[in-house]
C-alpha cells in the first residue's frame, strides 16, 4: 500500500516528519517498507506552451521550438522528440535544471542552433509506463491545453510529495486505504480525523426505474450498492485526480474509471463502473457461474469459469468477475453515457480462490480477499457521486438499489483490564486501556463491580472495518501495539520449560547427510519444480508413475510448471552443468520431497465459501538422491578412485550401517526405464525394496549430451525410515585372539558376489565374526565364463584361542556349501 503523505495530513495533522511518522507506524505494526521522495532531485522544471515549430537548418530528425515558459521572452530549445506539436503545454527544463537521476541541463549547440533547455519526457521526470501512458514516457510529458505556463511541472504532477510504501498484513485488510492509515495515525497522536460526509444534489429521477439487483448466494455476496449516473461524459480526469492515482501506484484512464480507484484508495472499497447501456434489461444479478460460461475479461482474455466462481451477471450472461475483474462486454469507453456503479461485499475465500484460478490478481481482489468494510459500501458510492458533481462529469440519478439481505451485527467482546496486564506484563491504568480503545473507534461500555465501583470487565464492540478482532486477545493486542511495544519490559518467561531438539525424523536426516559427505558427496538443493519434458530426456515411457505430475496453476516460469516426482533430473541437470563449464569430477546428493497426486484429499473453506473445484492436496515423500561422474580427487595419501556402480554402492552400505538398518542387498534388475540395462540394481533393505542404484542408459546421456557414464541412486526415505533398525548393543573387548583365512572360489559370472556373502554368512556360524571381498579376478587362468572372487574370513571366539583344526573345519564347511549350492571350484 503507497501512502500520499500530502493526501494523508488532508485527513489528520501530523506533528512529526516522513521518517519518524514511518518509525511510530513499524513499531505499531504497521511496517514501513519504504520512504520514497518523489522528484526530489528535480528542479528548475516548469510548463511551457510551444508557439512555433520550425525545421532544423541542418538536420532532418531535429526541429527548434519556440517555447512560452513564463518569461519576458520565447525560449529557444531543440528538440528530436516525434511527439511535439504546436499549441501542447509540455514540460521544459530550463537552463541549470536538474532531472531525476541527477542529470543537470546545461546550454548545447546542436548542428549549430543554440538550445535554452529541454522538453522533458515522462521518464526524465521519474515517471513509470505503469502510472502513465507509455507515448509519454519515452515522448514529451504533455499537459491539458489549458495549463498556465511557467507553472512549477513539480508541484503540478505531485512531484513534492512523499510515499510511505507499506506492508500490510493480511488481516489488516482497512489499512489498505488511505482513511484506514489515517486513523490509524489519529490515535497514535491522539489527533481528531477529519472525514467529509458526501453530500450530493441529485436528479429528480429514481433509480429504480431503471435497476434491478438480485443476490442468489447471501453466502458468497453480503451486500450489494449500485447507484446510476447519467448524461457521462468520458473525459481524461482533472491532474488533481490524475496525481492521486500516480501516488498510489495507478495509472489513469479515464474520469469514471479514476473515480472508481480514486474511491478505493481512499476508503478501501472496491468499485465497479459498467456502461448501463450494455446490461441487458438493466438487471444485475449475483450468482455463481455456470458450467462452460466464459467471459472476456478487460485486459481482453478469454476466461473459462468454474460453477464455484462467483460472478456478476444480466440476464443473458456474465458482465464481471465478482471482486477480480469486470467483463469488456460492459466496459466504460468514450462513448458511455449511462453508468451503472457497484460497491458489494462479497466472501473474500470465494474472491480469493477465483484469483488464483485464473491466475488473475487485481487491486480490487487484493482487498476483497483482505476482508472489506461491509458498512462502508453506500458512503463509496456516495463519494463518487459528489466527485463526479465536482468535476461535472455526469448527473446524479436520485437513490440507490441495497441489497442488504445480511446486516452487519457488531461483535461484543468481553476484556478485563486486569487480564490485559497479567498478559503484557505491565501495568496500564483501565483508563488508559479504555481511551485506547476508544481512539481506535472501538465502542467501550463499563461493567461495574460492587461495591468498589471499580470497573471488572469492559464491554466492547467492535466496528465494521475490523473483521480481525474476534477474541479477548486480539484486544490486547489492540492495546499494547498503541501503549508502545518498546514500553513493555523484557523479561523472562516462566513455567515448565524444555530443551528444545530435533525430532528423530530430523536427526535422521541431519546424520544421512553428514555419512554422505564424509563419503566424498556434496548436498545440493534444486528446484521442486520441473518441465515434464524431463521424462522425455530420461526415455520414460508413457505410462511410468513418475509422469503422473501436479500441474501448476501459475508457474513462474515455462521450465517450471509442475511439481516433481523424482529428484533425478535436477541432480542430471546440475552435473551437466558442471560438465559444460569443465568440472567433469564430482559426486552430488539431495534430500527433497516429491509429490504425487492425492484423489483422496480435497480442499474447501466451510459451508459459506466452500469450492467444489478445490485441488486435490499431493501426497509429500521423502527422497534421498544423488549423481555422480569422474573421479574423486587425489591426494599424497590416496590415489583418485571412480566414481561409479560400486563407488555409490559403498556409500549406500556405509549409510544404512550407521542407520542400523539390516538384510541390506543390491539385487540386479534389467529393465528399470532410464536405466543401463545389466548396471542396476534394486536396493532392499528387510526384503523391501527402497530405491534404486546404477548408470543412467546411453539414451539418457546422449539426451542430455553427457558423453561420459554418469551413476545415480535414489532412495525413498518415507519408506526407509519406517522399516525396523538394529538397536545398539555394547559387548566387552574380546580377550583372546582372531585368526584370518583367506579362500579364493570360481564360480559362474552370472553368480553375484551377494549371494555368495549370504552363503559365507549362513555356514560360517557364531565362530566367524566378519569377512570381506577383496579381489575379484578374470585372466587367462580363469575359464571362459568364469571368475575368481577372494575373501577374507576373520574367525574368534570369546571364551578361547582357537585351533587350526577348529579354523580349518569352518573353512572346509564354507567351501562345501558353495561348491554344492553355487558349483563353486576352491582355487
Amino acid at each position: 500500500m503507497r501512502v500520499s503523505w500530502q493526501w494523508l495530513k488532508e485527513y489528520v495533522d501530523i506533528p512529526v516528519g516522513p521518517e519518524e511518522l514511518a518509525e511510530k507506524l513499524t513499531l505499531t505494526g504497521l511496517s514501513v517498507a519504504g520512504i520514497h521522495y518523489l522528484g526530489k532531485e528535480i528542479e528548475k522544471v516548469v510548463t511551457g506552451k510551444i508557439q512555433k515549430i520550425n525545421a532544423h537548418p541542418k538536420a532532418d530528425k531535429l526541429v527548434v521550438c519556440l517555447v512560452d515558459t513564463g518569461q519576458e521572452t520565447l525560449g529557444q530549445i531543440v528538440t528530436g522528440a516525434p511527439n511535439v506539436k504546436e499549441g501542447q503545454v509540455v514540460s521544459v527544463a530550463l537552463e541549470g535544471a536538474r532531472l531525476a537521476g541527477g542529470m543537470v541541463i546545461k546550454p548545447a549547440k546542436f548542428r549549430g542552433v543554440v538550445s535554452q533547455g529541454m522538453l522533458c519526457s515522462g521518464s526524465e521526470l521519474g515517471l513509470t509506463m505503469d502510472i502513465i501512458p507509455a507515448d509519454q514516457v519515452h515522448g514529451i510529458l504533455v499537459f491539458p491545453p489549458d495549463t498556465p505556463s511557467g507553472q512549477n511541472v513539480k508541484t503540478l504532477l505531485g512531484l513534492d510529495d512523499v510515499i510511505l510504501e507499506l506492508e500490510v498484513t493480511p488481516n489488516r485488510g482497512d489499512c489498505l486505504s488511505m482513511l484506514g492509515v489515517a486513523r490509524e495515525v489519529a490515535a497514535m497522536f491522539k489527533h481528531s480525523l477529519r472525514i467529509q460526509i458526501p453530500e450530493v444534489n441529485p436528479q429528480p429521477n429514481e433509480i429504480k426505474e431503471y435497476v434491478q439487483v438480485e443476490i442468489e448466494d447471501v453466502a458468497l455476496c453480503s451486500r450489494y450498492v449500485a447507484r446510476l449516473f447519467k448524461q457521462v461524459k468520458v473525459a481524461p480526469s482533472p491532474l488533481w485526480l490524475q496525481n492521486r492515482l500516480r501516488a498510489g501506484g495507478i495509472r489513469p484512464i479515464n474520469n469514471i474509471v479514476d473515480l472508481t480507484n480514486y474511491v478505493m484508495l481512499e476508503l478501501g472499497q472496491p468499485l465497479h463502473a459498467f456502461d448501463y447501456d450494455r446490461l441487458k434489461e438493466g438487471k444485475i444479478v449475483v450468482r455463481k457461474a455456470k458450467e462452460g460460461e466464459e467471459l472476456v475479461s478487460l485486459d481482453g482474455v478469454t476466461r473459462t469459469l468454474s460453477p464455484g466462481m462467483l460472478v456478476i451477471a444480466d440476464t443473458k450472461e456474465p458482465v464481471a468477475l465478482a471482486g477480480v475483474m469486470g467483463g469488456l462486454n460492459t466496459e466504460v469507453t468514450s462513448e458511455t453515457t449511462t453508468v451503472l456503479l457497484e460497491a458489494a461485499c462479497f466472501h473474500p475465500q470465494t474472491i480469493r480462490r477465483t484469483s488464483q484460478i485464473l491466475n488473475l490478481r487485481s487491486e480490487s481482489s487484493n482487498r476483497f480477499e483482505k476482508g472489506v468494510d461491509m458498512e462502508g459500501c453506500a458512503l463509496s458510492v456516495h463519494r463518487v457521486a459528489q466527485i463526479l458533481q465536482h468535476i461535472q462529469a455526469g448527473e446524479v440519478v436520485a437513490g440507490i438499489i441495497d441489497q442488504y439481505l445480511k446486516p452487519f451485527t457488531p461483535k461484543t467482546i468481553l476484556l478485563k483490564p486486569e487480564r490485559v496486564n497479567f498478559l503484557l506484563g505491565v501495568k496500564i491504568p483501565e483508563e488508559e486501556v479504555e481511551d485506547i480503545l476508544s481512539r481506535l473507534n472501538f465502542q467501550i461500555q463499563r461493567q461495574l463491580s460492587e461495591p468498589s465501583g471499580q470497573a471488572s470487565c469492559l464491554i466492547v464492540k467492535v466496528p465494521s472495518y475490523r473483521p480481525d478482532i474476534e477474541r479477548e486477545i486480539d484486544l490486547v493486542e489492540e492495546v499494547a501495539r498503541l501503549y508502545g511495544y518498546n514500553q513493555i519490559p523484557a523479561t523472562l518467561p516462566f513455567g515448565t520449560t524444555t530443551r528444545g531438539r530435533r525430532g528423530e525424523e530430523l536427526e535422521i536426516y541431519a546424520k544421512i547427510k553428514e555419512v554422505l559427505v564424509s563419503c566424498g558427496l556434496n548436498e545440493v538443493v534444486t528446484f521442486s519444480f520441473i518441465n515434464p519434458a524431463v521424462f522425455d530426456l530420461f526415455d520414460l515411457p508413457q505410462e511410468s508413475p513418475y509422469r503422473n505430475t501436479i500441474k501448476l496453476q501459475n508457474p513462474l516460469h515455462k521450465e517450471q510448471v509442475a511439481m516433481r516426482t523424482t529428484l533425478l533430473p535436477g541432480l542430471v541437470e546440475v552435473i551437466q552443468r558442471n560438465f559444460n563449464r569443465r568440472v567433469t569430477n564430482g559426486a552430488i546428493f539431495e534430500i527433497g520431497r516429491v509429490f504425487y497426486p492425492d484423489p483422496n484429499s480435497r480442499v474447501g473453506f466451510g459451508q459459506a465459501g466452500y469450492l467444489p473445484y478445490g485441488p486435490a492436496l499431493p501426497e509429500e515423500r521423502m527422497v534421498l538422491a544423488a549423481a555422480g561422474t569422474g573421479r574423486t580427487l587425489n591426494s599424497w595419501h590416496q590415489p583418485a578412485t571412480a566414481i561409479d556402480f560400486y563407488y555409490f554402492k559403498g556409500a549406500l552400505e556405509i549409510l544404512f550401517a550407521a542407520l542400523g538398518l539390516v538384510k541390506i542387498s543390491f539385487v540386479p534388475s534389467l529393465k528399470e526405464p532410464g536405466f543401463h540395462p545389466g548396471r542396476t540394481a534394486q536396493v532392499t533393505v528387510n526384503g523391501n525394496q527402497v530405491g534404486l542404484i546404477g548408470e543412467l542408459h546411453p539414451v539418457v546421456l546422449e539426451n542430455y549430451d553427457l558423453p561420459v557414464p554418469v551413476v545415480v541412486f535414489s532412495v525413498d526415505l518415507t519408506k526407509l525410515i519406517s522399516l525396523p533398525r538394529k538397536s545398539k548393543t555394547y559387548a566387552p573387548l574380546p580377550h583372546f585372539p582372531g585368526i584370518n583365512r583367506d579362500i579364493a572360489v570360481m564360480l559362474p559370472k552370472d553368480i553375484p558376489a551377494e549371494e555368495v556373502c549370504g552363503l559365507i554368512r549362513e555356514t560360517g556360524g557364531n565362530l566367524l565374526r566378519n569377512f570381506r571381498l577383496f579381489d575379484v579376478y578374470q585372466g587367462e587362468q580363469i575359464k571362459k565364463g568364469y571368475r575368481s572372487l577372494a575373501f577374507t574370513l576373520n574367525f574368534q571366539a570369546d571364551d578361547r584361542t582357537l585351533t587350526d583344526n577348529e579354523i580349518v573345519v569352518n573353512v572346509e564347511a564354507i567351501a562345501a556349501t558353495l561348491r554344492e549350492k553355487l558349483g563353486a571350484e576352491l582355487r
